[in-house]
């Protein structure tokens, strides 16, 4: 079922002025932002897309569906796939981050991530963890890891075990479902699962700094297909100041800017 958008956008007192006593006023209500497309590429509409990133000129993207997870690495103009690794058939494949000559990829209820050379897509190892796996990103200290609920887990790169955790929280309330994650310039970017929202959060304080309304990026005429999914997958291209979104079978990737409201 599609969660309004309203209610994930919505902004949610003061508070009392005796000292000592009284409650911490409530974070300000996030703003709000639109967007304006700058470039539009190609998408592979077999690609249930669950992880998505942008490394030394390529796109590397991860799909799911069980008998359909994949690993792959993509020309970004063309959508052309250089190279691919097929995922078992017993696992859903999730979100994938790369960190020296490594990726990682989650898998979504198992509990089981894999480790692959980043050159050629060779296993190199496995690792678990509680609970789900939905995304991954990294910034230059920690791995950090979304499971569709409210927390956002911070892993050391070496072990990949948890370091620490955030809640995040819009308006003072938690927010689940946090999906695809990246990060862009200090802050993490989260899809809202089967929403058209993007959050920007304070890796800090788990607050949600930002709210991207991303309603109507692919329009109607390519939605005919009947195939496309939910809004998922976000990368940045650091070098160049480039963001690229995308979503679950759908036939193109925008390169966008934010546009206040």
């Amino acid at each position: 079922m599609r969660m309004p958008l309203l209610l994930i956008i919505a902004a949610l007192g003061s508070c009392g002025a005796q000292q000592n006593t009284a409650a911490p006023a409530p974070p300000a209500p996030a703003p709000l932002y639109g967007y304006q497309v700058v470039n539009t590429y190609p998408h592979d509409t077999g690609a249930f897309t669950e992880g998505l990133f942008y490394h030394d000129g390529f796109l590397y993207e991860s799909t799911g569906l069980e008998g359909k997870s994949s690993i792959r690495k993509e020309r970004l103009e063309t959508a052309e796939v250089l190279q691919k690794r097929d995922i078992s058939n017993a696992y859903f494949g999730e979100g994938i981050v790369e960190w020296g000559d490594r990726l990682m990829e989650l898998t979504w209820q198992s509990q089981k991530g894999f480790i692959y050379n980043l050159a050629d897509f060779q296993p190199k190892g496995e690792w678990s963890y509680r609970g789900e796996g939905w995304a991954l990103t990294h910034n230059d200290r920690f791995i950090i890891m979304s499971d569709g609920t409210a927390d956002i887990r911070f892993l050391k790169p070496d072990t990949l075990a948890e370091d620490h955790r955030i809640t995040v929280t819009l308006n003072g309330q938690a927010l689940r479902m946090l999906n695809e994650i990246e990060w862009i310039k200090g802050e993490i970017w989260a899809n809202v699962w089967q929403t058209d929202v993007i959050v920007r959060i304070d890796p800090l304080t788990g607050h949600v700094i930002g709210r991207i309304d991303m309603s109507g990026l692919l329009s109607p005429m390519d939605r005919t297909s009947g195939q496309v999914d939910v809004l998922n997958g976000i990368a940045y291209d650091a070098e160049k100041d480039r963001i690229f979104v995308t979503g679950k079978n759908w036939p193109k990737l925008f390169e966008i800017k934010l546009v206040p409201r």
